[in-house]
């Protein structure tokens, strides 16, 4: 039998590589784009969606036009974000593994260019790069396009709404005015028309669905609430999905950090990805969700390109984009692959009109969903528990050596009374959390709203100290590691740390006062790569308290931070954990166990902090606003 791959005119060598990844049919995009490109001689615009396999509609072609004897450069591909630069270097190393002499080098910011320019120095027919990075390795005469073939504009729209228009115009001026230029876009706003009128010669145009649409496969739901309830709101819907695998959009990076945290703090298996972070971090928090030791994803629009991540159940918007057309991009992340998915906005009722804007753009019509009860949160994990229970694969080698103990223990008990008791082990944690739980719904009639100031009712700083610390980022310390050290040696929970200024040389933490003298007591003696750590209470309305004004501290004197540092924000609504600790990626630490819901009771933490931003980052990284 025939591949349909081989049908469509692709090489052995690589439908075989393709059916390695699991792929035995095309998509529709691809089964209508590639006998189109593989002539080689049209510029070519296609529309489709994130998640219909625009990668392997472009990258299969190249590799089945492209000279793999010739160390040239023959195709450029240019996407918006490193994200995406790396996933699409991927896939296209991946399709070409059984190609002798094929080199693929990505070029974004963030990273080591010297490494960059090596790769390129020893041979490459295929570049993939974001389009700052390229422009600083065109300005240093490192690569020669001369031989470019095919230039692939992916995510079209993305690039110019992040401000690459300049540098596109550059970077094109480059190549030879006889090469053929491939645009996949996921919409066609003016600008990206506008793209194909200037460096195209009547191309072949191709659109799945209706231009704009979101993907068929995606449902989409609205929850009204106030501004202060958005995090309690964000809280309960984690809660009433047990199995959720989801990415939360969020509209800045402070406030993509300043979630993770809190959702870290309240035993939440989840971490932040946001354009301070630097490549290394980034990295490090993508492949945890790809390997998916952590359930959520907080980040801003930039990961919205690039985290191609198979059954993400949900996106959850806890801020709409600035952009309408953005959301298109952001729903995109889950319902890949002909698989279904959920994309869940969570808004104020002055933000309804946003809803029906969006509804318009991708022809969809959302479902006004209301936010479940406590009850129905509890019900909801207890019955999840027993689905598990009832499931679950039993080593019978192993666990048969202590049977005979277990059935001494449970001997006076009978069938209902253990399953009782083992359900409410469980269950009375989300009892007493959820117990009195407020209505948070809002009718989309409620005027009662002040904005968007204070999302997560925002509070002061009143019943916490503010403590010095002598640990920080040159110590390789994120906030989420340093929140896990100090929980870990403090023998406190992450519940009762408050906001985190991670610095330099030391950092800055808040602490509710009722633990302050227990923490200060279970540091005594605490020490990180062989040096003492310091902690002292800093005098108020002070960076940092001078030998004579800390009345808390102990240990030696030190460089302190001069200036206010302002109260840092805590969570209103639902904000109290349960449960006992949980192991975090820095080691054990508090933060309210929850593995009640399927969490991984491993890897609690990671790295969910800023970072500092590496060095050597391009413009692409510059002209990124988030």
């Amino acid at each position: 039998m025939i591949n349909p791959f081989s049908k469509l005119g692709i090489s052995d060598d690589v439908v075989n590589a393709v059916k390695d990844l699991g792929f035995e049919n095309p998509t529709p995009i691809q089964e209508q784009s590639i006998p189109v490109l593989l002539e080689g001689n049209n510029d070519f615009v296609g529309l489709a969606q994130t998640g219909t396999g625009k990668t392997a509609a472009f990258g299969l072609p190249l590799l089945e036009l492209i000279d793999f004897k010739s160390n040239k450069p023959q195709a450029l591909i240019l996407c918006p974000t490193r994200e995406l630069c790396l996933q699409i270097t991927s896939d296209i190393k991946n399709f070409s593994k059984n190609i002798s002499g094929a080199n693929v080098v990505a070029v974004y910011g963030g990273a080591n260019i010297m490494q960059q320019l090596r790769e390129i120095r020893n041979g490459v027919q295929i570049v993939v790069a974001t389009p700052g990075r390229m422009l600083d390795i065109i300005g240093r005469k490192a690569i020669d396009f001369t031989n470019v073939k095919y230039v692939v504009l992916d995510e079209a729209d993305e690039m110019l709404n992040m401000g690459f228009q300049e540098d596109i115009n550059d970077i094109l001026s480059t190549t030879p005015d006889d090469k053929k230029t491939w645009l996949f876009s996921a919409t066609m706003p003016p600008e990206v028309r506008r793209i194909a009128k200037n460096y195209m010669d009547s191309p072949v145009e191709l659109t799945m669905g209706t231009k704009n649409t979101g993907n068929v496969n995606i449902e989409h739901e609205y929850y009204i609430v106030r501004a202060r309830d958005k995090y309690a709101a964000l809280k309960r819907i984690v809660d009433f999905n047990p199995e959720i695998f989801a990415v939360v959009f969020c509209k800045t990076k402070l406030d993509t950090q300043d979630v993770a945290e809190h959702l870290i703090k309240d035993g939440y298996n989840a971490d932040a990805l946001h354009g301070d972070l630097s490549q290394q971090q980034r990295d490090k928090v993508m492949q945890r969700f790809r390997e998916r030791n952590m359930q959520l994803l907080i980040a801003t629009d930039v990961a919205a390109r690039g985290i191609d991540v198979n059954n993400v159940t949900h996106v959850i918007n806890y801020s709409l984009p600035d952009e309408i057309e953005s959301y298109t991009h952001r729903s995109g992340r889950t319902g890949r692959a002909g698989k279904t998915g959920i994309s869940i906005c969570i808004v104020n009722s002055k933000e309804i009109g946003k809803i029906r804007q969006i509804e318009r753009i991708i022809g969809k019509q959302f479902t006004k969903a209301e936010l479940p009860t406590g009850f129905d949160v509890c019900e909801k994990q207890l019955f999840s528990l027993v689905h598990k229970v009832h499931n679950v694969e039993v080593n019978e080698s192993q666990i048969e050596q202590y049977m005979p103990r277990i059935m001494a223990e449970f001997e006076e008990l009978s069938k209902d009374e253990v399953i009782k008791r083992f359900a409410s082990l469980e269950f009375n944690r989300f009892l007493e959390y959820y117990k009195n739980a407020p209505d948070l719904n809002s009718s989309a009639d409620d005027r009662g709203e002040r904005g968007e100031r204070g999302e997560r009712g925002a509070r002061s700083s009143e019943g916490y100290t503010r403590l010095f610390i002598n640990v920080g980022s040159v110590d390789d310390f994120t906030r989420g590691d340093l929140l896990s050290f100090v929980c870990n040696n403090g023998k406190i929970s992450g519940k009762s740390i408050g906001k985190i200024d991670l610095k330099g040389v030391y950092s800055f933490f808040e602490v509710e006062n009722a633990t302050v003298e227990s923490l200060f007591n279970n540091f005594k003696g605490v020490e990180f790569n062989n040096r003492g750590v310091r902690i002292e209470k800093t005098a108020d309305g002070e960076g940092g308290g001078g030998a004579g004004r800390s009345r808390g501290g102990f240990g030696g004197g030190g460089r302190r931070e001069g200036g206010s540092y302002g109260g840092g924000r805590r969570e209103g609504g639902e904000r109290k954990s349960y449960g006992g600790g949980g192991k975090r990626e820095g080691g054990n630490s508090g933060g309210g166990f929850r593995d009640f819901s399927g969490r991984s009771r491993e890897d609690r933490g990671g790295n969910a902090g800023g970072g500092r931003r590496e060095g050597g980052s391009s413009g692409s990284d510059r002209r990124r606003r988030s």
